[in-house]
């Protein structure tokens, strides 16, 4: 396939121009000015942008063990719809992905059905029973790093002794941060004033903070990479921004729901039920301000799609998780960009180029590279409708929400994902 993409606006090494795209035999042959080939289709990107492809470094894709859910090939499709080019699912699978063989299962089915690049963690311990290391060595050259994703490890022992073996195979460490002893049993919300008044279980900040404190202490002593998912709380972004200024070697994440919504947008409804839970406002700043000041590194969604049934019971009974692959970034952008918050190029940096660069992932738009690019209407206005969507999973809390930034193409390792050439 052989493609001109004309007269968009760029996002070129840290900055936006207007350029054309030449792509290929899957790669990005030429970036300039009036380009023209009569070997290549001309697709008109006028007043159109064109970003690297986004890249997730935490959703959950459901398959090989709950295809009811969610599959390799539709959650792919999701993310090409949403810009994204590279994704990388968590190990709550089954079988986990802690041994060769149980990631080579998962790899092949990757290999036959994804739609962008899908490059997966494997366990940090066997099974994710936090008892045992899963064998790191077999699986590192194959997956983006290592995580328990879904209970964490609860053992600071077995978590030095993870870190460790990730310092040696130079892979990150992907820590979901729960201190289950300081969780209400069946807790959905944030445990403070808001479940003490509503009666309904809560899971606290301090289960949060309290292991990202104990990780850093432990990153610190192994001198392993460190990424913390999710961050939801202002301890929790505290400690992270102490621990750099210190050298530790640590990057975190939040998500969009935790930096759009609080506890106060809650309705008894299983989109609304996530973990962690939305938290206050003031953690809501707290975020807003890492985000800013570069404490925050990344931005994920923590795409968790269930079955409609699973999230039809209410905050109590519904299973934990939402989807976000199709809408994190035009509400992300109509709620930070065109606000003023941040800038557009700090939004790409935080989607894009910041978690690629972590992670070792391939990135950015340059002559020579594979052509992983998406390209947005960003004066674009639509309301978020879950029927849409190419995720099997339907569950957001954004859903009916106005926004801006249509997503048009999605090209990933040259080939078109999502959209067509008619824009």
């Amino acid at each position: 396939m052989n493609l001109i993409l004309k007269g968009a606006h760029v996002y070129i090494d840290g900055e936006f121009k207007k350029q054309d795209i030449l792509i290929s035999n899957g790669r990005i042959a030429a970036v300039c000015s009036c380009l023209y080939s009569r070997y290549a289709e001309i697709v008109d990107c006028e007043n159109k942008n064109i970003f690297p492809g986004f890249t997730d470094v935490h959703v959950h894709l459901r398959e090989p063990g709950f295809i009811y859910k969610e599959n390799i090939h539709t959650g792919s499709l999701a993310a090409a719809h949403g810009g994204y080019t590279t994704v990388c699912p968590m190990p709550n699978l089954d079988p986990v992905p802690d041994c060769r063989e149980t990631l080579e299962t998962e790899l092949e089915i990757i290999r036959k059905t994804a739609v962008i690049n899908v490059i997966p963690f494997g366990s940090i311990t066997k099974g994710e029973l936090g008892q045992e290391l899963s064998d790191m060595d077999d699986m590192a050259p194959d997956v983006a790093g290592f995580s328990d994703d879904g209970r964490g490890v609860q053992s600071a022992g077995i978590m030095r002794d993870a870190m460790l073996g990730a310092k040696a195979l130079g892979r990150v460490i992907s820590a979901h941060c729960e201190d289950k002893s300081l969780v209400s049993e069946g807790g959905c919300i944030n445990d403070g004033n808001y479940s003490r008044i509503h009666g309904l279980p809560g899971i606290s900040a301090e289960s949060e903070w309290k292991q990202v404190e104990r990780d850093l202490n432990l990153a610190a002593e192994t001198g392993c990479k460190y990424h913390v998912c999710h961050v939801s709380t202002a301890e929790s972004v505290e400690l992270i921004r102490e621990a750099k200024a210190r050298g530790v070697d640590v990057t975190c994440e939040t998500a969009p729901h935790y930096l759009v919504l609080t506890e106060d947008d809650l309705r008894d409804d299983g989109r609304f039920k996530m973990n962690p839970p939305l938290r206050t406002e003031d953690d809501r700043q707290a975020l807003i301000e890492g985000i800013a000041d570069g404490t925050i590194d990344m931005i994920a969604t923590d795409h968790a799609p269930h079955s409609a049934e699973e999230k039809s019971r209410g905050l109590i009974k519904s299973l934990m998780g939402i989807v976000g692959l199709e809408c994190s970034f035009p509400v992300l952008y109509t709620e930070f960009v065109r606000s003023g918050i941040i800038s557009l190029e700090r939004l790409i940096e935080l989607m894009s180029v910041a978690p690629s660069e972590r992670f070792g992932l391939e990135n950015g738009i340059r002559i020579g590279s594979l052509a992983n690019l998406t390209v947005f209407d960003l004066n674009k206005r639509f309301m978020i409708d879950s029927d849409v969507f190419l995720s099997t999973g339907r569950s957001t809390p954004f859903d009916g929400r106005n926004v801006y930034g249509k997503c048009l193409m999605t090209i990933a390792n040259g080939e078109i994902a999502f959209g067509s050439i008619e824009l």
